[in-house]
């Protein structure tokens, strides 16, 4: 009986050892990814590592100023005369050298392309914030519709990844003629549940862009893209964007990863644009 109550406390002590050691990385993990999501969320680089001319398209460089007074850098390529421009909001890694392959076939659309980089990306001043995206992104459209003068009524607000939630932003706060959100999330918070799904992201998450709470509130056009094979940000996200519309929307399946399925889907993806922007007799490419 004896043997039986010491083997009973050594086990009990073991368990209390065990769940405090579990408690003590949880809470320290816990911590790390709070003060942290800078660093796990943005992968600016500096280096431009390709321009257009690369791939034998004109481009102009372009500076631009935002509200609180940072230089942002960015490319402007000329597409048709009278035509279309993108405004090209990319995703959180890299910068614009990066995005030649889609700059490629919006420029095959004859499209012009307007891109840039974020603060603290490739050439731009600062460092990235989810305030500061925002701020980034109004600045370039008006720098778009005001200094390079392109009429709202020619522009197509393209978001990728994270740079989706800034395109809906945008489109919620302006009268682009067409929103395409690629790749996107519907919040961080939900999106760290599929990385970190034993923690309460919805605390722990400061950094939120909330896509999902600003799809409905966009009138224009709306295109939703996505893969089930993103690894990254699942196929549900893209789904939910989507069913948030009520069928106000278009969306378009892809393969592959999440980074290359774009260009993995091929003609499927280049004809899903093209069928969304001829979709409407008030949305042609000229």
């Amino acid at each position: 009986m004896r043997k039986k109550k010491v083997q009973r406390k050594m086990f009990v002590s073991t368990l209390f050892s065990a769940l405090g050691i579990f408690l003590a990385v949880y809470i320290v993990v816990g911590a790390f990814l709070y003060l942290n999501q800078h660093r796990l969320i943005y992968y600016p680089m500096s280096e431009i590592v390709a321009t257009p001319d690369r791939i034998d398209i004109d481009y102009q460089n372009v500076r631009f100023r935002t509200s609180d007074d940072l230089e942002l850098a960015g490319w402007f390529i000329p597409g048709d005369k009278e035509g279309k421009v993108v405004l090209f909001c990319h995703g959180n890694a890299g910068n614009i050298s990066h995005r030649l392959d889609t700059i490629k076939i919006f420029h095959e659309f004859g499209l012009g392309v307007f891109i840039f980089d974020y603060r603290g990306y490739g050439e731009s001043e600062g460092l990235p914030s989810e305030q500061g995206t925002y701020l980034d992104g109004g600045a370039a459209w008006e720098y778009l519709t005001g200094e390079l003068g392109v009429p709202a009524s020619k522009v197509v607000v393209f978001g990728r990844s994270l740079g989706g939630a800034v395109a809906a932003r945008l489109s919620v706060e302006e009268n682009p003629i067409a929103c395409i959100l690629e790749s996107t999330f519907t919040s961080l918070p939900k999106l760290a549940a599929s990385f970190y799904p034993i923690y309460p992201n919805e605390f722990l998450c400061h950094i939120r862009y909330e896509t999902l709470s600003l799809v409905t509130s966009i009138s224009c056009p709306l295109l939703i893209i996505h893969s089930r094979d993103d690894e990254i940000i699942p196929f549900e996200h893209g789904q939910d964007i989507f069913q948030a519309l009520g069928g106000q929307g278009e969306f378009l399946e892809i393969f592959g990863d999440h980074n290359n399925g774009f260009i993995i889907s091929g003609d499927l993806y280049k004809e899903g644009l093209l069928y969304f922007i001829r979709g409407s007799d008030d949305f042609s490419l000229k």
